[in-house]
């Protein structure tokens, strides 16, 4: 009998380890997602899938917001469903949508690449019933700039260079401004396709407030926000649609979390550091460290620090908050959400961020917001 549970038991753990990596393969399936990243985030954590607290956990949950992670959603829904028959439908529309979708009662939980302004604080109360929307930050990661030039596999550029490229100022590859830069680089006179985001983005909000704080003589005079304000370029919807035409268009340089960037060249960043820096998880890390909490209450909202100049910093950086009810959540959806988040949050759960080409978010950090989700009512 003994034997015949131990080969019952080896049966089940072999199944769920198939089930979890088709799971991560299906959510992969379009050129877009990270699928190396999808593979290593299911071979480190299936084995982890029993310390998933399910709780009470049922039915599905609807969800929507930051295209930004939608690779480490993925991950970490074939993860969760797999332990706890929670079906999650995270749409990827983007920050705008998912905070409007939030705060009109459609969703369990938004992801948003900015934190909730004093307006959509102020919106959520009319759905968390004694209650308001808080931040929970729980995907970190560089904003890469990648680029579509072949023959230049290591280009520099520096803020205000960024800023006069995405200003419509800067118009060729072989400008003055960037020869200086790259003196060893063959650089063509391609002209430059800059492209944006169509819709309303934090990841634009957090990119262009990094060109507000490094390059105030070029973005100084635009507010910022999640649309874009600059004239020309040419845009795309999501991180997947601007990723996807810098790939198919020669002379294109586009702005999108690191994941989306794996199979393309990227900018690094002259900062005035020692050496210029690469966009990748260690170093967004050390970026992302410097944050302050500046939220109240249960609001864990961050300010970044853009502006860095520390060595092996990368300073476009962005951090995706988890958005929900502290109070007020609906009764039928809520113990699904805090498991979810709950697991988002562990240990396990952040582990395979880094996997995935996003940075974990630092203890001192992470374990406010595991006991704020604890407290979700």
């Amino acid at each position: 009998m003994k034997l015949q549970r131990m080969n019952r038991r080896a049966l089940t753990l072999g199944a769920l380890a198939v089930s979890g990596a088709l799971a991560l393969t299906a959510c992969g399936s379009d050129d877009t997602s990270d699928k190396s990243g999808g593979s290593s985030a299911s071979s480190s954590s299936t084995a982890n899938a029993s310390s998933i607290k399910c709780d009470d956990a049922k039915g599905q949950l609807l969800a929507d917001g930051s295209s930004a992670q939608k690779n480490a959603i993925d991950a970490w829904v074939a993860q969760f469903s797999q332990a706890c028959g929670v079906q999650i439908n995270y749409k990827a529309s983007g920050s705008g949508a998912g905070v409007t979708s939030f705060n009109q009662g459609q969703l369990a939980f938004a992801g948003s690449d900015s934190a909730l302004k004093p307006e959509e604080v102020t919106a959520s109360k009319k759905v968390c019933s004694g209650g308001q929307g808080i931040d929970l930050p729980m995907v970190g990661g560089p904003i890469a700039l990648g680029y579509n030039l072949p023959g230049v596999d290591n280009l520099v550029l520096e803020a205000k260079t960024i800023a006069e490229i995405f200003n419509n100022q800067i118009k060729t590859w072989n400008a003055p401004e960037i020869k200086k830069l790259n003196p060893d680089a063959k650089l063509p006179s391609t002209k430059i396709q800059a492209f944006h985001r169509s819709d309303e983005s934090g990841t634009t909000d957090n990119f262009t407030k990094y060109l507000k704080a490094a390059a105030p003589s070029v973005w100084g005079k635009y507010e910022g926000g999640k649309a874009w304000e600059a004239p020309g370029g040419q845009s795309a919807p999501q991180s997947a649609g601007v990723a996807q035409q810098v790939k198919q268009t020669a002379g294109a340089i586009g702005y999108f979390e690191l994941s989306y960037a794996k199979d393309m060249s990227s900018v690094q960043i002259d900062t005035g550091a020692s050496a210029p820096v690469a966009a990748n998880v260690e170093n967004a890390t050390k970026a992302i460290a410097d944050a302050k909490v500046v939220g109240t209450g249960q609001d864990l909202a961050l300010q970044l620090n853009y502006n860095t100049k520390a060595d092996g910093a990368y300073p476009m950086v962005l951090v995706t908050y988890e958005i929900a009810c502290d109070k007020g959540n609906k009764a039928d959806t809520l113990p699904a959400t805090k498991a979810f988040l709950r697991y988002v949050a562990s240990e396990d759960g952040q582990k395979i961020l880094a996997d995935a080409s996003y940075a974990p978010i630092p203890d001192a950090i992470i374990a406010k917001v595991r006991t704020t989700i604890e407290g979700l009512s």
